[in-house]
């Protein structure tokens, strides 16, 4: 998964790192040496992205299109995603609707929406396009799915769609009341099953992003100005959702380049919090080349190696929980949850609470953090940070922790 802010260059790295074999390991860290034709994946979510272009072949979306032996592109097209789910949706609707003897409010008007009258449904257009790519992850057919996510306002908020679209569904019906409706009136059963099945799709896509057995994340950043503003924050925001950062690649080729009198010590600065003392994270530099980037042969001379996934969890997603030394028994006790976090700005940190999410806030970007079980029990006493690691503090609720524990 290839992220960054627009205009970095993360087109140009996610195609460079897709034709390259680099960084392609086999059984054991030994280098692939054979690959069926279908090998790798290209997918873009940009509407606009000029991929197609680049590689010399035609744009045709929803269908990977042949670049090489080893090299396919699918070029997503959100809103084709977004009329043909719709249209299966309301296809549900109509038939529930038919079927059933008790008027359904809201049903029929929802049910008349035709999937062209559409031109967005916040955060589902999102979800579809993740699932859509999850759908070819698992179907066997690759051994590699680079993703480029550039064309997007925010990469978060699309990587964390899912997340908020289960969140609405069982906030607005939630499971169990559709289990009842269902129980009671058997002709709901149909409506009921699409829209669980909706809710398991949004669980899997979110554990599939935040797996770093199977994803690696790559944040890419221009060597100017609005990168090295840009780089900290988004580092703070791949810690908090737990995402399992690989490697930072600096662009070159973004900005003054070595005319501008800072460049050396810019790049230094950038490298010193790419690589923020995780061992785990590769940094890599992109050249500034003298030649226009329009053609495949130039992207394959930047030789972009995008590492795999090591299965390192990173962020809140390695989170730990400890009971802290010198405490006492049953409410008594306190626990702390730790984990490593970037914070550009301490003093913007903010915390909250969600029935069991911790609500954690960081540069603007609020991200609800899954409680272990034992904390789901506990109450928020105070949070530290040591400069490197986030600690929150919790202490028991006697109203609802286990009496004699």
């Amino acid at each position: 998964m290839v992220i960054g802010p627009g205009g970095a260059g993360v087109s140009v790295t996610a195609t460079s790192g897709a034709l390259s074999r680099s960084g392609t390991r086999g059984p054991g860290g030994a280098r692939a040496v054979t690959a069926p034709d279908r090998d790798t994946l290209l997918v873009t979510v940009d509407r606009c992205s000029p991929t197609a272009d680049l590689l010399g072949v035609f744009r045709q979306p929803d269908e990977p299109v042949a670049v090489s032996t080893r090299l396919h592109l699918l070029s997503l097209d959100r809103l084709a995603l977004l009329e043909r789910t719709w249209t299966e949706f309301t296809t549900v609707l109509s038939e529930t609707m038919a079927r059933s003897k008790v008027a359904l409010p809201g049903v029929g008007a929802v049910s008349d929406i035709d999937g062209a009258e559409l031109s967005t449904l916040p955060g589902v257009e999102d979800f579809l396009v993740m699932r859509r790519i999850r759908d070819e992850a698992v179907s066997g057919q690759w051994r590699r799915i680079v993703v480029d996510a550039s064309g997007l306002g925010d990469p978060f908020e699309f990587l964390r769609a899912s997340s908020l679209l289960s969140q609405a569904l069982n906030r607005l019906w939630p499971r169990h009341r559709r289990l009842a409706a269902a129980a009671e009136r058997p002709v709901m059963a149909q409506l009921t099953a699409a829209v669980d099945e909706i809710d398991r799709d949004c669980v899997d896509v979110t554990e599939l992003v935040t797996d770093p057995h199977t994803v690696a994340m790559h944040v890419v950043v221009g060597a100017d100005d609005r990168g090295e503003r840009a780089l900290p924050h988004l580092l703070a925001t791949v810690d908090v959702m737990g995402l399992a950062l690989r490697s930072v690649v600096i662009n070159q080729g973004v900005g003054a380049g070595r005319e501008d009198a800072d460049h050396d010590a810019r790049m230094d600065r950038l490298r010193a919090v790419a690589q923020g003392g995780d061992p785990g994270v590769e940094v890599t530099e992109l050249p500034c080349l003298d030649l226009p980037i329009d053609r495949a042969a130039r992207l394959r001379k930047l030789g972009v190696g995008l590492p795999v996934p090591n299965g390192r969890p990173s962020g809140s997603g390695a989170a730990q929980v400890t009971e802290a030394a010198d405490t006492g028994a049953g409410t008594s006790r306190v626990y702390e949850l730790t984990w490593r976090q970037r914070l550009p700005d301490p003093d913007a940190l903010q915390l909250g609470r969600s029935g069991d999410d911790l609500l954690v806030t960081v540069g603007g970007f609020r991200h609800p953090v899954r409680l272990p079980s034992v904390l789901r029990r506990c109450v928020v006493v105070d949070a530290a940070w040591d400069g490197t690691d986030l600690t929150v503090r919790f202490m028991p609720d006697p109203a609802l922790w286990p009496q004699g524990r």
